[in-house]
C-alpha cells in the first residue's frame, strides 16, 4: 500500500499517464525523473542518484529497473509489486543499459518507439550517452509528465497545505531565534526543526540564509557568522510534506531597517500583490513577470530585480525544490486552476549593499491567487 495517496488516486494518475503516452505515439516511456516516479507509483528514494528507470507501456504497464538497495524501497512506498520490479546487480564492469534493454525486450517493446525523459538529474550524461548508443531512435518527452503534476489533485493541494503550514512554522522559529549576536547556524537549526517537529521532510534543497553582505546572495554559501546589532538577512526556505513544498522567502532586519530597507520593502509587497492579481486560470505565466518588473521599475529599482519571479511548486527532489517552468519574460505557458506556484520578489541592491525579498507560495483558484501562508509579508524588525 503506498504511504501517502490511495490507489484509486494511483489508478487515476496512472491512466492519465497512459492516454498523454498514446497520443505522443510511442509503445512506452522510459521514465528517470524521481518525480516522476514518485507521482506515478509512490516510489520515494534518493536512489537516482544511482542509475535506474521506470519504464511505463503504452498498455498502462510500469516495470521498474533499479538496484538490490531499493528494492524494499518500492515495495514499501509504492504501488509496485515484486514482479514489476527488476534490479541490476553491482559487480566490475556491470552494465545496467543492458539489463534495461533486455527489459525492453522482454516487455515486447520496439526500442525505436520509445520515449524517454532527459531532462533531469535522474540521468547524467554518462549514463544519457550510454542509453543512447544501446538504444538509438529514442524521443524526447520530457515534457509529459511534468505537465500531468503541474495540475493537482484535491488531495495534492492538502499536501501543499500542510507544507505551507510547516514553512509557517519555520518563519515563526527563525523570528523567534534572530536577534543581534544570534548565530546563523542556530537559526537554521530552529527553522529545519519546526518542519522535522512538524511531521515534515527535507526539502527538495537546502534552505539559503545569509546576513550582512551574504543577504544580497540567492545560494547557500558555506559558513556562519553573528549578527551585527543592526543587520540584515535573507532567508528562503521550504516546508515539505510528504515531497510537496511551498516555499517562501523574507529578509528580515535587526535594529532599525533603514530608509532604504523601507522604500524596497514597499515596492516588494506591492509587487508581490501585482503578481498574485496577474495569476489567473487562461492566462500565460509571462503575464506575472511583467507585473513585477512594471512594479519595481516604476520604484526605480530594475538595477536591483531579477530576470524571474518564481514557478511552480510540487513534490520534487534534490538538487532543487523549483518546478519548472519559471514566471520570466515572455513565457507563454498558460496557467491553470489548481496549479501552486512561489512568487518571489528579489531585490538585491549590489550599488547600496541593502536587500530586501519577501515571497510565498499560492494556489491558483478559479477566483485566482489564493495564499497559502498564514503570514502576511511584513517588514520585521528584530
Amino acid at each position: 500500500m503506498p504511504r501517502h495517496f490511495t490507489t484509486e488516486e494511483y489508478a487515476d494518475r496512472l491512466s492519465r499517464a497512459r492516454a498523454a503516452l498514446s497520443e505522443t505515439g510511442r509503445d512506452g516511456l522510459l521514465l528517470f525523473a524521481p518525480e516522476s516516479h514518485y507521482w506515478l507509483t509512490g516510489y520515494d528514494t534518493f536512489g537516482f542518484a544511482m542509475f535506474q528507470c521506470m519504464v511505463l507501456t503504452a498498455s498502462g504497464e510500469t516495470h521498474l529497473l533499479t538496484r538490490r538497495p531499493d528494492r524494499l524501497q518500492a515495495l514499501q512506498t509504492s504501488t509496485l509489486s515484486e514482479d514489476q520490479i527488476h534490479i541490476w546487480t553491482d559487480y566490475e564492469g556491470t552494465d545496467p543499459i543492458a539489463d534495461l534493454a533486455r527489459l525492453i525486450a522482454s516487455l515486447g517493446l520496439d526500442a525505436a518507439r520509445l520515449g524517454y525523459e532527459s531532462r533531469t538529474a535522474g540521468l547524467n550524461d554518462y549514463w544519457g550517452l550510454r542509453l543512447h548508443a544501446a538504444l538509438p531512435g529514442l524521443t524526447d518527452c520530457s515534457d509529459l509528465m511534468p505537465a500531468l503534476r503541474r495540475l493537482k489533485s484535491p488531495a495534492e493541494v492538502e499536501m501543499h497545505r500542510r507544507a505551507a503550514a510547516l514553512s509557517d512554522d519555520a518563519l515563526d522559529a527563525a523570528l523567534e531565534t534572530t536577534r543581534a549576536g544570534a548565530f546563523e547556524g542556530d537559526i537554521l537549526a530552529a527553522m529545519q526543526g519546526a518542519v522535522f517537529r512538524g511531521g515534515g521532510d527535507y526539502a527538495g534543497n537546502e534552505f539559503i540564509l545569509g546576513s550582512g553582505a551574504g543577504a544580497l546572495l540567492c545560494r547557500s554559501a558555506s559558513g556562519r557568522r553573528h549578527l551585527d546589532p543592526q543587520d540584515q538577512m535573507t532567508i528562503e526556505w521550504s516546508g515539505a510534506y510528504a515531497r510537496y513544498h511551498a516555499a517562501m522567502m523574507q529578509t528580515l532586519i535587526t535594529g532599525d531597517a533603514s530608509p532604504a530597507h523601507r522604500r524596497m520593502h514597499a515596492a516588494a509587497s506591492e509587487a508581490l500583490t501585482a503578481c498574485e492579481a496577474a495569476i489567473r486560470p487562461g492566462a500565460p505565466m509571462g503575464d506575472v513577470y511583467e507585473a513585477h518588473a512594471q512594479t519595481f521599475d516604476a520604484h526605480g529599482l530594475s538595477h536591483a530585480r531579477l530576470s524571474a519571479c518564481g514557478y511552480g511548486m510540487g513534490a520534487v527532489y534534490a538538487p532543487i525544490w523549483v518546478d519548472f517552468p519559471m514566471f520570466y519574460e515572455g513565457n507563454p505557458l498558460i496557467m491553470q486552476e489548481n496549479q501552486v506556484f512561489f512568487l518571489h520578489m528579489i531585490l538585491m541592491d549590489d550599488e547600496s549593499g541593502h536587500a530586501m525579498c519577501l515571497g510565498h507560495s499560492v494556489l491558483n483558484t478559479a477566483q485566482g491567487a489564493e495564499r497559502l501562508s498564514r503570514h502576511a509579508p511584513a517588514l520585521f524588525e528584530l
